[in-house]
């Protein structure tokens, strides 16, 4: 329980022409505006790490997203940390954060010899050519998004 925080009152900021908006409904992604699916992307790739596919919106992205979008602190350093005990708790499960650690370890000296190192992938890395790959367009100072003409018509049918 977090003070101000009510599951309708994201619920509208994510969905907010939606009259139908219920808080046990499913959340998906293909719903969100263009800037909440990209906010939605740095939080499942960096914040909150996830495995599987990213069409369905967790109660918790859906949090983290009310607290940026609201300027709402958090303590990240315990989300890592409940991330990752639960990561630990399952069958099959990767170390989220890997490259963060890795720079924490690096800055405090601890040695990782031996070690198995695994080159980042490009979508764990964001610069202008992540943007430009996900739509988004400098113009005049303004990152805009641009949809390629296949996604023009795939936004105008989720829309509908």
């Amino acid at each position: 329980e977090v003070e101000g925080f009510h599951p309708n009152q994201i619920l509208s900021i994510l969905y907010p022409n939606d009259p139908n908006i219920d808080p046990n409904m499913a959340l998906s992604t293909n719903r969100l505006s263009v800037d909440h699916r990209l906010l939605h992307h740095l939080i499942v790739h960096q914040l909150l790490p996830t495995g599987g596919g990213y069409a369905k919106l967790s109660r918790m992205q859906a949090f983290l997203m009310w607290c940026i979008l609201s300027k709402i602190e958090f303590c990240f350093p315990l989300l890592m940390l409940k991330t990752m005990v639960r990561a630990f708790s399952q069958k099959k499960s990767v170390l989220p954060f890997g490259s963060i650690l890795t720079k924490i370890f690096q800055h405090h000296h601890i040695r990782l010899e031996g070690e198995v190192a695994t080159k980042l992938k490009k979508e764990d890395t964001y610069n202008k050519s992540t943007l430009n790959r996900m739509g988004w367009k400098k113009q005049g100072g303004i990152w805009t998004y641009c949809p390629k003409v296949d996604q023009v018509q795939r936004i105008e049918r989720e829309e509908q």
